[in-house]
């Protein structure tokens, strides 16, 4: 009996201890908790409390070389619900539909959702905003936001882009600088009690946003709107598809004007023309729109035709193949293996030097200096001269050059590369490369950022890009402009040929595939002054209707275009190399 007493007070006395030990260690616990660990969990209650709203950041907007704003900012408003808040739903739902113009079920459907806040709309008008928020009903928030703007509609469309309902850019250089326009959105941060009710007493606390910074283009509104006046005009007389016209500086790379019409409103980006619009799936639509959006001068290859004999002719005479003075015969053909290649002048002719078979755009004659040089010295020269390497122009999605593998060039190909056929470019990359021919031989990079400046004007990044020198020796560089300069002074290129101004160029009307089709592509690559170029254009014409060729209706394009802009960029004074 008394070892079973024993036993027990043992048994009650380990239970005791396991106790005090069970006690000591909860203790300790607690003490680790409200010392050590208090500001972790008071924090962590406050979140518990706590209801973040997102303040966006004003975008930076994108100015041209002279400040003038190609796109800015616009105050609008999203409009949300707190479920908890609200006291009378009804009365919220009617006036949501009323304002906001927005079907009753969409509307009851998002104020009657159990849910921290709501979205109901974004992107709303300021003054309907200030409207709403002047119900002053429980339970409805009304943030002020930002919403792109462009105060010139459709101008330059494909070459600034859009940004999405994020305020993200989609396509352009709303895209391609996105990283300098953004800016770091900021936050409300409000108390709110156990029922989710927000309290007045504790206020709201504000992290400010951080705007994002402006972008200063090398574009100039003046000659953008005038160059897309020209283009306009061109495609309505000559019932094109489509017209593009590219302005750059050679000297530096700088683009002046980059125009695709038609072009398409950029406050209204994912609106159709009417007669494209109707009856179409929403996957036709979409693709409808990724045509819409395309930038031809970037994104889209050619057939380049007698333009490209720009090439031909620097690549001879930087081997040596041929000389200005040396004599050719035309008799309006050459065969090569079992093709007779035609020139354009079907009598041929005749006996002409090299200055003016390239005056004459003669077909003969490129083919044969094509044939002095060889495919493989040929392709080495397309390498060397950059054909086979994207320009690195500062906007998404530019093509490559489609050629034909070295293995594969035989005769007949080299013949018809030699005048620009049978390969596609783009219309960036060939003003690129004929660049570096007229500027002494620098390929430069072409661009339009210049600088990133913050909220004052003060620049914060300057942009610098490549330059790779020796492309062509400067003998060649000062021949390829004298030839190119008789081109428009007594050849073929005469129409456009400006009063006033030494202008060098050449013409080129290529035939679409398949060949038979009865479409062209007109297109007139110019620059002044010819003997020190600060400007070189390049205008193409997409299957114009009746008479199609290049220097009949292409030149004339870029002649309009330089004798307005030659005197207006004299006074300007924009050599930056």
């Amino acid at each position: 009996m008394e070892k079973n007493k024993t036993f027990h007070r043992k048994k009650i006395f380990v239970a005791f201890i396991i106790f005090v030990l069970c006690f000591l260690g909860l203790g300790v616990r607690l003490s680790h908790l409200m010392i050590n660990c208090s500001a972790y969990y008071g924090e962590q209650a406050k979140k518990l409390h706590e209801r973040e709203r997102s303040i966006k950041a004003a975008r930076g907007r994108i100015v041209d070389r002279n400040g003038v704003v190609l796109a800015d900012n616009k105050t609008v408003c999203t409009i949300s619900v707190i479920h908890s808040q609200m006291e009378d739903k009804e009365a919220v739902i009617a006036m949501l539909c009323r304002e906001l113009s927005l079907e009753e079920a969409y509307v009851r459907k998002r104020v009657e959702k159990v849910s921290a806040i709501e979205r109901i709309k974004s992107n709303v008008e300021k003054e309907t905003g200030d409207r709403i928020r002047e119900y002053n009903l429980a339970g409805v928030k009304v943030d002020e936001d930002f919403k792109r703007y462009y105060p010139y509609g459709e101008l330059a469309s494909k070459v600034l882009g859009f940004t999405g309902g994020d305020n993200q850019g989609i396509i352009g250089l709303e895209v391609a600088y996105d990283a300098v326009l953004q800016g770091q959105p900021g936050t409300i941060l409000t108390v709110t009690d156990a029922r989710g009710i927000e309290v007045d007493a504790a206020g709201e606390d504000r992290v400010e946003p951080q705007d994002g910074n402006d972008l200063t283009i090398s574009m100039d509104m003046n000659i953008q709107k005038y160059a897309t006046q020209l283009a306009y005009q061109a495609m309505e007389t000559k019932q094109a598809d489509s017209v593009s016209i590219i302005v750059m500086n050679p000297q530096n790379g700088e683009i002046l004007a980059m125009v695709n019409v038609p072009e398409f409103d950029l406050n209204e980006p994912f609106t159709l023309p009417a007669d494209i619009a109707s009856g179409i799936t929403e996957a036709q639509k979409q693709d409808a729109l990724n045509r819409m959006w395309r930038n031809g001068c970037i994104n889209d290859t050619y057939e380049p035709g007698s333009t490209f004999k720009t090439v031909t002719a620097a690549a001879g005479l930087e081997a040596g193949v041929v000389r200005p003075s040396d004599t050719f015969s035309c008799p309006g053909y050459i065969i090569v293996e079992d093709r007779k290649i035609r020139c354009h002048k079907v009598g041929g002719h005749g006996s002409q030097d090299f200055i003016h078979a390239t005056m004459n755009s003669c077909n003969p004659v490129f083919v044969t200096v094509g044939m002095r040089l060889g495919s493989e010295q040929y392709y080495a020269y397309f390498k060397k001269f950059g054909l086979l390497d994207k320009t690195g122009i500062d906007l998404p999605g530019e093509a490559g050059t489609i050629m034909h593998k070295k293995e594969n060039i035989g005769m007949v190909e080299l013949a018809t590369i030699s005048f620009g056929q049978s390969f596609q470019i783009t219309p960036i990359q060939l003003m690129t490369t004929a660049a570096s021919f007229v500027n002494g031989g620098r390929r430069v990079t072409p661009h339009f950022g210049i600088r990133a400046s913050d909220g004052n004007g003060v620049s914060v990044k300057e942009f610098s890009y490549p330059v790779r020198e020796g492309i062509v020796s400067s003998e060649t560089s000062e021949t390829m402009k004298m030839l190119l300069e008789q081109v428009v002074e007594n050849g073929g290129g005469r129409n456009g040929k400006v009063e006033g101004y030494r202008v060098g160029g050449k013409t080129a009307t290529s035939q679409t595939l398949p060949r038979g089709s009865g479409r062209y592509i007109s297109s007139f690559l110019g620059f002044a002054p010819a003997d020190d170029p600060q400007v070189m254009a390049i205008a193409i014409i997409n299957n114009p209707q009746g008479t199609y060729y290049g220097g009949q209706i292409a030149a004339p394009v870029v002649r309009q275009l330089f004798e307005n802009i030659l005197p207006y960029l004299e006074g300007m004074n924009y050599n930056r190399q």
